[in-house]
Order: C-alpha cells, then sequence, then structure tokens
C-alpha cells in the first residue's frame, strides 16, 4: 500500500515538475480532430509573393493558410454547402480579421469545392497529416 502511495506520488512530482511529458511532445494546433467556421479564397492579388513558409503563392496550386495548424500540414476542407471536398496543404498564416473564419484557400482549391462565386463557405477541416 505504501508502494503504490509512493509511486503516485512521486508521478505527480514528476508531471508538476515538467520532467515526464516535454512540451515539443504536445500537438500543435486545434486539438479536436476537426473544425467548423467559414473559409475564404484568395488569389491573383497574393499570386507570387512570399508565404510564411517562405515558398512563394501559387494560386494554381493546393495550398491554404492557417492560423494555428504547423506549416506543412495536410487538411481535407469539406465544402458544407455540396460536400465537396479536397485536400489542401498549410503554407501560409491566416485568415486575419473575422474570427469565424478559419482558413484561407487558394484559387485552385476554391475552384474545386465550387465556392469561388459565393467567397465565404461554411466548412470543416479534418487534419490528416502534421509535421
Amino acid at each position: 500500500m505504501k508502494r503504490k502511495l509512493f509511486i503516485r506520488l512521486t508521478l505527480l512530482a514528476a508531471l508538476g515538475a515538467g520532467i515526464v511529458g516535454s512540451a515539443s511532445l504536445r500537438p500543435r494546433g486545434p486539438r479536436k480532430p476537426y473544425q467548423f467556421g467559414n473559409a475564404v479564397w484568395y488569389g491573383p492579388r497574393f499570386h507570387g509573393r512570399l508565404t510564411a513558409s517562405g515558398e512563394t503563392f501559387n494560386m494554381h496550386a493546393m495550398t491554404a493558410a492557417h492560423r494555428q495548424l504547423p506549416l506543412g500540414s495536410v487538411v481535407e476542407v469539406t465544402n458544407l454547402r455540396n460536400g465537396r471536398k479536397v485536400q489542401v496543404r498549410i503554407n501560409d498564416r491566416g485568415p486575419w480579421g473575422r474570427a469565424e473564419r478559419i482558413i484561407d484557400l487558394s484559387y485552385a482549391a476554391s475552384r474545386h469545392l465550387d465556392m469561388t462565386r459565393a467567397g465565404v463557405v461554411q466548412v470543416r477541416l479534418e487534419t490528416m497529416a502534421s509535421l
């Protein structure tokens, strides 16, 4: 009985001191498997500019901007209006402005989701791979 208590207290002390469990091992970005919110797209005005990852933005590539997910993450975006899906790689930061907007999609991704005319649509994000 005393041994079990000693082990529990030792583990609690280690957790409190940060010995067990490192911040670098914690998943970055949202902890929920899905995110729901609005998606917008960006294209011609930003084509050819540098992204947060250091790449040149190509509006014809399947890429996106997200505030929190690690750069290089792959997410599946589902247009909740029509059910169309696309996988994009996060290579930039944004969207800036309204909190309900959770992702900026490239022009190519927005065309695949059939949202270019609407401009803003409700989507579900699912992280497929994260760096």
